[in-house]
């Protein structure tokens, strides 16, 4: 009774969000841009809250690195909170307290954010400690060597995460011997010898005016954040001394990896097709592919009327703990599949059903397509809400796409688009394949691919 009360709602709540995209559409602030002398771009979108997210969006993650400095990027996104030339680690963390504020950042494959989530009326202090940590950080020895046993312990919380695990494995295979295939954390011996030039080099080979992005939402005013920004960061430059450095080439390889150990619970598995970059046309269709096949875990419970068909078999079948589809998407490049959890004993049948479903998605009906659309309509604008999800999309969206993708360019999608985009992409092409656990009962590689193809 407590899961269909639940269904009830879920369906209501669906619908209600539904009938009210068009309206939130219409009713979005603009997402204003504004591109500076240096190339520096200032995006904002102020929706009059009392709190504001305002964050520097970095064209540059481990993809640039080599073999020699891999980790460098997650490395100084560590250093940039333990001191600049005018505060001290233990100042930072006062004024930031004293400010009911929170400073964080991250780093990915090709990016590196720091960003600040703070009350509206604050944001000038908050743009000023920005510039500070990424222009003036003092990279203190002393704080280095600190911070390398705070990212090998890291590294160690990270290899228990197994669903971390088997994607850097994915990573390794699909995009081996290219930066792609490294980690973000690098390995141990890196860590362990990377210093304050390696550290130095990095900022003044990347941190450069065009390949910046400070993004705001909330309660901010763009004319002020454009006044902010042209005075804490209209002295980054603009050009380099050199050639610019360019984005290294990473090849798709069909291939796997497995680490087979039957002492696991359960077997981790992930199989992926080469996909496309963020401002390729077929990223959009791609999307709804993925949506399409959906995600589930038993804390779902039932899930007969889902319209995954592949949550239908796995649930009746009990052939897997959950799964999820995903579309990692690069600048050039990018990986579409599917990643499960499954007990030694119905790997196989899993797999089976994967491929299948993957198939399906050239036999794909209309309606199906529309629910697909609205469901991931209806994620997008359950993921952009408050300031801080609306400043990150701003500022991953323009570096990727060079602006705001709206809403209403998902209408152009329908089966036949699916059909066409996912025969391209998935029939008859070499998968990579990560696998970590028991498992014995994961068909070779050979049947595996065999299984991406089918009648069209």
């Amino acid at each position: 009774i407590v899961y269909f009360k639940f269904c009830f709602i879920m369906a209501y709540t669906l619908d209600l969000t539904l009938r009210t995209v068009a309206e939130v559409a219409l009713n979005v602030p603009e997402t204003k841009v504004t591109t500076l002398a240096n190339g520096l771009r200032v995006a904002s979108e102020d929706s009059a809250l009392p709190t504001c997210t305002v964050g520097l969006w970095i064209d540059a993650g481990s993809r640039y690195e080599n073999e020699r400095n891999n980790g460098t990027a997650h490395f100084l996104e560590h250093m940039a909170f333990k001191g600049t030339k005018k505060r001290s680690q233990l100042d930072l963390e006062l004024e930031i307290e004293n400010m009911g504020a929170h400073l964080n950042a991250y780093t990915s494959r090709e990016q590196t954010v720091y960003y600040a989530k703070a009350f509206s009326k604050d944001l000038p202090r908050a743009v000023e400690i920005l510039a500070d940590i990424i222009q003036n950080s003092t990279l203190g020895e002393a704080e280095i060597e600190r911070e390398r046993g705070v990212i090998l312990r890291e590294m160690q919380e990270v290899e228990t995460n197994l669903q971390e695990v088997v994607f850097d494995y994915l990573h390794a295979t699909a995009y081996q011997d290219t930066a792609l295939g490294r980690t973000i954390l690098g390995p141990a011996e890196n860590i362990k010898t990377i210093n304050r030039a390696d550290l130095l080099e990095y900022i003044t080979t990347h941190y450069k005016g065009p390949r910046i992005v400070l993004a705001a939402a909330g309660g901010v005013c763009h004319n002020e954040l454009i006044d902010l920004a042209k005075f804490h960061f209209g002295k980054l430059p603009a050009r380099y001394k050199g050639e610019a450095p360019a984005l290294p080439s990473c090849r798709f390889t069909g291939s796997e990896i497995r680490v087979s150990d039957n002492k696991m619970p359960l077997a981790h598995i992930v199989i992926a097709v080469e996909a496309v970059g963020w401002s390729h046309p077929d990223t959009i269709p791609l999307m709804v592919a993925n949506t399409l096949i959906g995600n589930w875990d038993r804390s779902f419970g039932s899930a007969v009327n889902l319209s995954s068909k592949l949550a239908q078999v796995a649930c009746q079948g009990s052939l897997c703990h959950s799964f999820q589809s995903f579309n990692t998407c690069y600048t050039d490049t990018g990986l579409w599949g599917l990643y499960a959890v499954c007990e030694p004993g119905t790997v196989s049948q899993m797999m089976h059903f994967t491929q299948q479903e993957m198939s399906l998605c050239t036999s794909v009906t209309e309606s199906e397509v529309a629910r697909a659309k609205n469901l991931l309509k209806t994620n997008m604008l359950l993921h952009l809400d408050g300031s801080t999800p609306i400043c990150e999309d701003i500022g991953r969206q323009m570096l990727c796409y060079g602006r705001r993708i709206p809403l209403h360019e998902l209408e152009s999608i329908d089966a036949n688009t699916i059909k066409q985009v996912c025969t391209k992409y998935i029939y008859n092409k070499a998968p990579a394949i990560a696998a970590v656990g028991p498992i014995d009962q994961l068909p070779d590689y050979n049947h595996i691919q065999s299984g991406l193809y089918w009648l069209t």
